[in-house]
């Protein structure tokens, strides 16, 4: 007998550079071809460069100096401290800066799809599902290709404005804080729940749920961004009440 030959039918395997456009313009059939085979290396990798080279940058053309004494115009602990204190504690940030963005920079793309990963496998499995666990990392991987578009542009809004113009916690005007008043002039609650509300999040959450619709057969797209919408809305609440309280 002679091997079953594949349909001509059958879709081809998409490129690992075809992903990339996939994802951002014809997502479905894309995580269709994600789920089948799952890859993450090439996402996470942009997410590093594009991560370590807003650091460098942000290094030599702002600094560190003004955003760590803003830092501290606006966080109750640091401002309760006698002066000397507080000015030794805005140098040490000042000398570790880089260093902490360095290594955010490496680890956090990691770390970040580990988690959404692990949260999509857990709506996964809640929705009615089984996918492996690489599947939905690969998912959570790939679908963060939206804020590599927004560290990049970070870095071209970081050349066109004034150094001193530029807001490291929010260098985007594509979230509801951009058109607020930055603490201490709104509350840090609403504040950091306004910049949470932002459109490259938006854009993830929907890849993510479509990468969750490709992982469990026959799930529909509203159930499948139900099921990430939920964790995203707790998170960002427990993030601004954390803000409020601490920050």
């Amino acid at each position: 007998m002679t091997p079953e030959q594949p349909s001509d039918n059958a879709p081809k395997p998409i490129s690992e550079a075809g992903r990339i456009t996939g994802v951002l313009l014809d997502p479905k059939p894309t995580f269709a071809d994600i789920v089948a085979r799952p890859s993450w290396i090439l996402p996470i990798v942009l997410s590093i460069v594009v991560a370590i080279a807003f650091v460098y940058l942000f290094t030599s053309r702002v600094g560190w100096d003004r955003y760590f004494h803003q830092i501290a115009e606006t966080n109750s602990r640091m401002q309760q401290m006698e002066p000397a204190q507080r000015e030794t504690a805005i140098q040490m940030q000042i000398k570790f800066g880089p260093i902490g963005g360095y290594v955010f920079g490496v680890l956090g793309p990691i770390i970040g799809a580990l988690i959404i990963g692990a949260v999509v496998l857990l709506m996964a499995k809640l929705g009615g599902g089984s996918p492996k666990f690489k599947q939905t990392f690969a998912i959570s991987a790939w679908a963060s290709l939206p804020r590599v578009i927004a560290g990049i542009l970070a870095i071209v809004v970081m050349f066109i404005k004034n150094p001193d113009e530029f807001n490291l916690q929010n260098p985007l005007a594509f979230n509801l804080g951009a058109f607020m008043e930055p603490p201490p002039n709104s509350g840090k609650f609403i504040y950091s729940l306004a910049t949470s509300i932002d459109l490259f999040t938006i854009w993830t959450i929907l890849l993510v749920a479509v990468g969750l619709m490709a992982a469990v057969r026959k799930m529909p797209f509203s159930k499948a961004f139900f099921l990430i919408l939920i964790p995203w809305l707790i998170w960002i609440f427990v993030a601004a009440g954390l803000a409020g309280m601490f920050g």
